[in-house]
């Protein structure tokens, strides 16, 4: 194999190609370049590419993705399609009787998991809910009627459960290679013993203190790339990896940073769930594909993750099952199930030509906006278009009886 590599590194010249999976480094083109790339994730001289490195997706990185490569490059065969879309719906413990429909998602990511510290020293992790595990194991058994189904768990930096509070968390864990390892090591023993497919990490968002959570903007944004590293060599290449991410970049801050570096952690995630909703609340709109008015939008949160290098594969648009109309308050949020029992004096079918969303009115006035299956056939269509991996949605228990939305979201991604 190494004569074989040598002539090619000596023979190839690199040749533009479409984005796909042989571009391993993402730089534009199928070259000799992308050969070293797993030639050295092979070796374990350079992991930096390990996802990535796997071109036929086959669960190990070896020399048949170098041959696929080498092929794409001398044009003996077509650059490897994309990697399969995906709908991810997120669902709650306290979802009930409302779960998704198995045969109208890819991946379900249970909601939540909380973890335990105690003065700095991470304990364990537990399922909210206190420990219940009820819907999981309803989750898990969707399984059996659809095999290919994915379940995850997704952590949460909040604290609800009884004999839990606010000690450090996750700010605290992605602290210590120690805390680390352990954290990752309970990860990889959970699936292993409850048979899911992966893990999802909802800090929301180093550097940044929501719900009490601790925070340090000196180390957080680094240690949660430190994290995600640990999380992704004890997991292996066999688990799903995933991150729900915020709508911009790391943004420096006083002594550091807050969010995400999404550049950092990309080598180490097999994609991110962007939450492209609550980006603004009224008079603006939560989740429009573009709108200057608005403090964010859906074309502006893209836009960071492509000037950050971050693929576009590899990037899953989220979408809000409910209204927005502020942050608290009543009537802050109304789940879409509900939006047709609003008294007379709302109106929920207004739409936006700029903001290709629908909204709510009150008396006339803007009161807040949502989606509805008009627009996510839109937003899927502009996915697609971009080359985005699919959509997800925060979450299954606010559609209504007939899943609208969700129907809308499976159609609109395939």
């Amino acid at each position: 194999m190494k004569r074989l590599f040598l002539a090619i590194l000596v023979t190839a010249v690199a040749i533009a190609a479409s984005a796909g999976r042989a571009d391993v480094n993402r730089d534009g083109v199928v070259s000799s370049t992308d050969i070293t790339a797993v030639y050295n994730v092979l070796l374990g001289i350079d992991d930096s590419y390990r996802i990535t490195a796997d071109v036929n997706q086959d669960g190990a990185v070896t020399a048949v993705d170098i041959t696929i490569i080498y092929n794409v490059l001398l044009g003996y065969e077509d650059d490897p399609e994309p990697r399969q879309r995906v709908v991810v719906a997120y669902c709650p413990y306290y979802a009930s009787s409302r779960l998704p429909d198995p045969f109208i998602v890819t991946h379900i990511n249970y909601a939540f998991a909380e973890v335990y510290v105690r003065n700095g020293i991470y304990q364990k992790f537990e399922l909210q809910d206190d420990g219940n595990t009820n819907i999981l194991r309803q989750l898990i058994a969707m399984k059996h009627d659809n095999p290919d189904l994915k379940i995850c768990l997704s952590f949460s930096h909040t604290v609800s459960n009884g004999d839990n509070y606010q000690d450090g968390g996750f700010s605290a864990i992605a602290a210590s290679d120690d805390n680390r390892r352990r954290f990752a090591l309970d990860c990889l023993n959970f699936c292993q013993q409850w048979g899911i497919d992966g893990i999802d990490i909802d800090w929301e968002f180093p550097g940044l203190s929501w719900s009490g959570a601790a925070c340090d903007p000196a180390v957080d944004t680094q240690n949660h790339v430190l994290l995600m590293k640990q999380l992704r060599e004890i997991l292996g290449n066999h688990y799903l990896l995933t991150f729900a991410g915020y709508v911009k970049d790391k943004q420096p801050v006083a002594g550091g940073y807050k969010f995400i570096d999404i550049a950092a952690v990309e080598p180490y995630v097999n994609f991110v769930n962007l939450m492209t909703y609550d980006m603004d609340a009224a008079p603006h709109f939560q989740s429009a594909i573009s709108h200057p008015a608005s403090y964010w939008d859906c074309q502006r949160a893209i836009n960071a993750y492509q000037q950050a290098g971050f693929p576009m594969e590899k990037i899953v648009l989220g979408i809000p099952f409910y209204m927005r109309h502020a942050w608290d308050g009543a009537n802050a949020v109304v789940d879409y199930r509900y939006l047709s029992s609003l008294p007379s004096e709302y109106k929920i079918d207004n739409w936006s030509a700029a903001a290709q969303t629908p909204y709510v009115t009150l008396n006339g006035v803007f009161f807040g906006s949502y989606d509805n299956a008009r627009s996510i056939a839109i937003k899927g269509e502009w996915a697609r278009e971009l080359g985005l991996r699919g959509l997800m949605y925060w979450e299954c228990s606010e559609d209504d009886d007939n899943r609208t939305l969700s129907h809308a979201v499976w159609n609109a991604v395939f």
